[in-house]
């Protein structure tokens, strides 16, 4: 009988706690500073230097460029840039290798397709990905 009455006080005690689950499609999830989501990519900001796809450890990653049609001007300008997120596993790795910091990584971690087909993502969806871009760190 002793341990019937101390399970019922337990259990009322607890009914009175705060929550600690969350509402989630309804109410964001609180994520971390340095949490690594999907990337977001300015194709403005690229000089085609290749050194995220060198440095990708799973290969995922697909960028070419193209030689600058003004002559007078030296350098590439981006082609394609495609990430297929089937194999990337969003390491950060290409964001801290890019010297212009062209790639950077968001808050958004919502990635289900019912396709794989559709976890290759090109240059205009990731520029577009906008969404819970992610605070940057200063010392």
């Amino acid at each position: 009988m002793l341990g019937w009455t101390k399970g019922l006080a337990y259990t009322l005690k607890q009914l009175t706690r705060d929550k600690v689950t969350y509402d989630y499609p309804n109410e964001p999830i609180p994520l971390p500073d340095r949490f690594r989501g999907i990337q977001k990519f300015y194709p403005e900001k690229c000089i085609v230097c290749n050194q995220c796809v060198n440095i990708c450890p799973t290969d995922c990653i697909n960028l070419t460029g193209k030689k600058h049609p003004d002559p007078t001007k030296k350098g590439k300008i981006i082609d394609t840039y495609d990430i297929n997120f089937e194999l990337c596993i969003l390491c950060d790795l290409c964001t801290e290798v890019c010297p212009t910091e062209a790639i950077i990584m968001t808050n958004n971690f919502e990635l289900a397709e019912y396709s794989r087909d559709n976890l290759f993502k090109n240059l205009e969806w990731l520029d577009e990905n906008d969404e819970n871009i992610r605070k940057v760190n200063k010392p």
